[in-house]
C-alpha cells in the first residue's frame, strides 16, 4: 500500500471514530435529558396527587363546618326572640312599663313627674337660656 492509501484510510477511521464518538455522547446526553424530564413529571404527578388529597380533606372539613355554623345561627335566633326583662337595676315599675310595651299593651299611670322637680332638672333649652 501506498502512504496515500495508508493516510486516506487512516483519516477514514479517525472521522469514523469521532462520528461515532459524537453520536454516541448526543444519545448519552437526550438519554439524561429524558431521565430529568420524566423524574420532574413523576414529581409534579406526586404533587398534584397530595395537593388533591388536601383539598379533598379541607373540602370535607369545610362540608361538616357549615352544618356546624346552621345549627349555631339557629341557638342564636332563638335566644334573641323572647327578650326576658329582669329588676337588676330597674324599679318594679319600670319593669311593668317594659314588659306592657313589649306586649303592646298601653302603660297605666301619668307621663307627668309626681313630686316637685329642682330648679336645674329643667328641659335642656331652658338651662342654656333659650
Amino acid at each position: 500500500m501506498t502512504l496515500k492509501l495508508k493516510l486516506l484510510a487512516m483519516v477514514v477511521v479517525l472521522g469514523g471514530t469521532a462520528l461515532a464518538g459524537w453520536v454516541s455522547r448526543g444519545w448519552f446526553e437526550d438519554a439524561r435529558r429524558l431521565a430529568i424530564v420524566e423524574d420532574r413529571q413523576a414529581l409534579a404527578q406526586l404533587i398534584r396527587g397530595d395537593v388533591s388529597g388536601i383539598a379533598q380533606s379541607v373540602e370535607t372539613r369545610l362540608g361538616e363546618l357549615r352544618a356546624n355554623e346552621r345549627v349555631i345561627d339557629r341557638g342564636i335566633v332563638r335566644e334573641i326572640h323572647k327578650p326576658i326583662y329582669q329588676r337588676v337595676c330597674a324599679e318594679p315599675d319600670v319593669v311593668r312599663m317594659l314588659n306592657a310595651a313589649l306586649r303592646g299593651e298601653p302603660v297605666a299611670g301619668s307621663a307627668e313627674p309626681a313630686g316637685e322637680v329642682s330648679e336645674g332638672a329643667g328641659a335642656a333649652s331652658e338651662r342654656e337660656g333659650r
